[in-house]
């Protein structure tokens, strides 16, 4: 009986080991099929974040292109005058046109088809930019804005049919529409100078028009802190464009009493008469 018992007892010790052992190698068969699934898991996320990466690197690229070119169209627009409208003009429109078709094609065909939300911070000084050149050369052939609907539509043909397209959002577009209150400033002031004081006025009015309606959107904007401070450059702007038509008021002013003085003291009363020195004003002696 007690040999039965202790072969029991070895039999039985045995199979647990022999199950301890199987537990073992099967909890170390999942250990390595966990750890496996672990690092493929990684390496995507890995990938895919280098893949991200270099797409931003080609975005911010396509984004100074797009930058440096559509502020020639601006200087390119920023040489009309009233003899050479058509001819400024025509040139600014093409080489618009030209960005249009090379450097925002590219950046097209980088974001189309993708969450294009997710690198908005790196394209998004470029497209700024964009919308103002093209804003620009609008107003100044038309006298009109041109809108957002507009602005994509022409960006529409860029991307291919079967997937989404880029399209700029609002924000972009009212960010490079409050930079265009600046430059609108600039061809206020050259139309002042070149006594085009008409066309000055109707650039003035524009420019009210845009701060005025920005007023009322910027404290209803969720990510307003850069529309904020441009906001400040606006009023700078509208307040510049007064100041011009002030002081061209104030030259003209000063011309005429130039004039006065001068053409009064040109006039030499005749031998023995009484009359006054000076035939505009009546009175012997002007003083300005």
């Amino acid at each position: 009986m007690s040999e039965w018992n202790t072969n029991h007892s070895v039999a039985g010790t045995a199979a647990a080991l022999q199950s301890l052992a199987k537990r073992a190698r099967t909890m170390s068969s999942t250990s390595e099929s966990s750890s496996s699934s672990f690092k493929d898991a990684f390496g995507n996320y890995a990938n895919y974040l280098n893949n991200l990466n270099e797409k931003r690197e080609r975005v911010v690229k396509a984004s100074r292109d797009i930058t440096m070119n559509s502020k020639k169209v601006i200087f390119q627009v920023h040489r009309i005058s009233k003899d050479n409208r058509d001819e400024v003009l025509d040139k600014a429109e093409k080489d618009l046109a030209a960005v249009t078709e090379q450097y925002m094609l590219k950046l097209v065909k980088e974001l189309q088809g993708t969450d294009f939300w997710k690198l908005r911070r790196a394209y998004s000084p470029g497209v700024q930019e964009y919308v103002e050149a093209a804003t620009f050369c609008k107003f100044c052939r038309t006298g009109t804005l041109l809108n957002l609907d507009e602005i994509n539509a022409t960006l529409l043909p860029l991307s291919e049919p079967s997937v989404e397209p880029l399209q700029i959002n609002v924000l972009d577009y009212l960010l490079g529409l409050a930079d265009l209150t600046g430059e609108m400033m600039r061809l206020a002031i050259g139309r002042i100078s070149d006594g085009e004081l008409e066309y000055a006025k109707k650039i003035c009015q524009f420019v009210r028009d845009i701060y005025r309606e920005l007023t009322l959107i910027v404290p209803y904007m969720d990510d307003s802190s850069d529309m904020k401070t441009k906001m400040d450059t606006m009023l700078q702007s509208v307040v510049k464009i007064e100041n011009g038509f002030t002081a061209s008021f104030n030259c003209v002013v000063v011309a005429a009493c130039y004039g006065v003085h001068v053409r009064g003291s040109e006039y030499t009363p005749l031998l023995g008469s009484s009359e006054p020195s000076s035939f505009l004003l009546r009175v012997s002696d002007v003083e300005l």
